[in-house]
């Protein structure tokens, strides 16, 4: 870990552990169901495996992670302890204060790998149909090779693919990929890009209709956009959208 504060202040105990850079979003991974190296890799895909794993190490060191060997095949399983799962709170109210506060998003924040990954633990897969169900992704805008993924739904379970998986395609989305974004942090309105054509869908016309069903969109969507700037702007801009204060 860096070195401390030099203060006997519980905060700044405590940011000396959770305070450094990736350590929060590793934690957040791990609170996210994530259990296995690759998993939570792919939930931060800009961070390399060597500094992952010397996160990891850290924050199990701290007391905040135990590593388990598998129960069943090679590899060891990363869990929260006590002391980890008691960070819920402070991640979700801080990724709250985010939405609402934090600067507007730059095109070096658009990335295509860990939107996939969002996606796949935000669909409404009830409302799916039964069998296969193969969507493919072309985001224009995003770094070049890395701008198609794939989302295939098989009876309840949701896997990303950053490869063609060369299976059949019910539908292709085809969008700017800040606009999907955008509309996936709940700044634009979903079904309305999708009517309007800014973000193309193609495909049977019935499952076509039901996209906007499928997609559970950001869990932080919800909350208003309250930092002024284009954002703030996109938000007022929705439908039914109300110019709330901080309240």
């Amino acid at each position: 870990m860096n070195k401390g504060y030099g203060q006997y202040c519980p905060l700044s105990l405590a940011a000396e552990v959770v305070c450094q850079r990736w350590s929060l979003l590793v934690i957040s991974r791990l609170l996210d169901g994530c259990t296995r190296f690759n998993q939570i890799h792919r939930g931060v895909p800009q961070m390399s495996p060597s500094l992952l794993s010397k996160r990891l190490k850290e924050l199990e060191e701290v007391g905040l992670v135990v590593s388990l060997p598998r129960a069943s095949g090679r590899g060891r399983e990363y869990r929260l302890t006590t002391a980890g799962e008691e960070l819920e709170p402070f991640v979700d109210g801080l990724a709250i204060w985010g939405q609402r506060w934090a600067r507007d998003m730059v095109e070096a924040d658009l990335d295509p790998a860990f939107l996939v990954w969002s996606m796949h633990l935000r669909m409404n897969t009830d409302r799916m149909p039964p069998g296969q169900t193969v969507l493919e992704f072309d985001l224009r805008g995003a770094p070049q090779g890395d701008r198609r993924f794939w989302l295939v739904h098989r009876e309840g379970a949701v896997e990303m693919c950053l490869k063609d998986p060369e299976l059949e395609v019910d539908l292709y989305v085809l969008s700017e990929i800040r606009r999907f974004v955008e509309a996936w942090r709940g700044f634009r309105d979903l079904r309305s890009e999708i009517q309007r054509g800014t973000i193309r869908v193609q495909g049977p016309d019935h499952l076509c209709e039901q996209l906007p069903d499928w997609l559970a969109l950001s869990a932080l969507a919800v909350y208003p956009r309250l930092r002024e700037g284009t954002e703030r702007q996109l938000f007022l801009a929705r439908p039914g959208a109300q110019g709330s204060g901080a309240s």
